[in-house]
């Protein structure tokens, strides 16, 4: 399991934050990015997960019907939530545990901050405790903090997990999207950020896209690995 981060490198860039009427009514906490102030690598996700939903804290015993505590046997398991909760982006159990092993396994276990192209969780209004996709306006009402985080970090490199996060970094460089698996690993020189965006599939879905894409996992980590290294020369 990667380390959990550490709340004192919440990196608030605001007390508060009104520019998305909806978002500000439904979060619990704005997720902060977090990590290093002088980290080679940037990583952006999409927007934070809820925190505990009604079976997050739990896993059901199949046989018994009943459920146990998801931390049995692991008492740090409890600490990852999602950043509504937490107030730091990437720490769900399941994307944020997941980004985190992978940059880990690249090399960048303690030079890597995390923050997210929208900060506050976007909730499904029909299903609450879930998360619906950041829309357009959302994300760009939120642009300028990712600017600011990526200009105050200066890294090496971008790694954008996801559509979204990719979309975001790419507006600020006023250029589009058009196909994002084709995009994947793919550096993006980004003048106006002094930076490269290097596209990366979104960890909720890796096991799909890994291998459609054509790599194992090992082998995925060991492209990012490369990338990395062929960017800081």
């Amino acid at each position: 399991m990667p380390t959990f981060p550490d709340p004192d490198n919440r990196n608030a860039l605001a007390e508060d934050c009104r520019r998305c009427p909806a978002l500000a009514e439904c979060r619990e906490r704005i997720a902060w990015g977090n990590g290093p102030e002088d980290a080679s690598v940037l990583v952006v996700g999409e927007a934070p997960a809820a925190g505990e939903t009604r079976t997050s804290g739990a896993s059901r015993d199949s046989e018994r019907g009943t459920e146990r505590p998801a931390s049995a046997g692991d008492p740090d398991a409890d600490r990852w939530r999602g950043g509504n909760r937490t107030g730091l982006a990437y720490t769900s159990r399941r994307s944020g545990r997941k980004i985190r092993e992978i940059v880990a396994d690249a090399g960048y276990a303690g030079d890597a901050y995390y923050t997210n192209a929208a900060k506050c969780f976007p909730a499904d209004p029909d299903e609450p405790t879930d998360n619906r996709e950041p829309t357009a306006e959302e994300r760009a009402n939120c642009r300028p903090y990712l600017v600011e985080e990526i200009g105050e970090i200066d890294p090496v490199a971008v790694l954008a997990t996801g559509k979204h996060a990719t979309k975001s970094v790419l507006a600020v460089e006023g250029q589009r999207l058009d196909g994002f698996l084709d995009s994947v690993l793919e550096p993006v020189d980004c003048e106006q950020l002094g930076t490269t965006l290097v596209p990366l599939v979104h960890p909720s879905y890796q096991e799909v896209w890994i291998g459609r894409l054509g790599y194992s996992r090992e082998g995925y980590v060991e492209a990012i690995r490369e990338t990395l290294s062929e960017l800081r020369g």
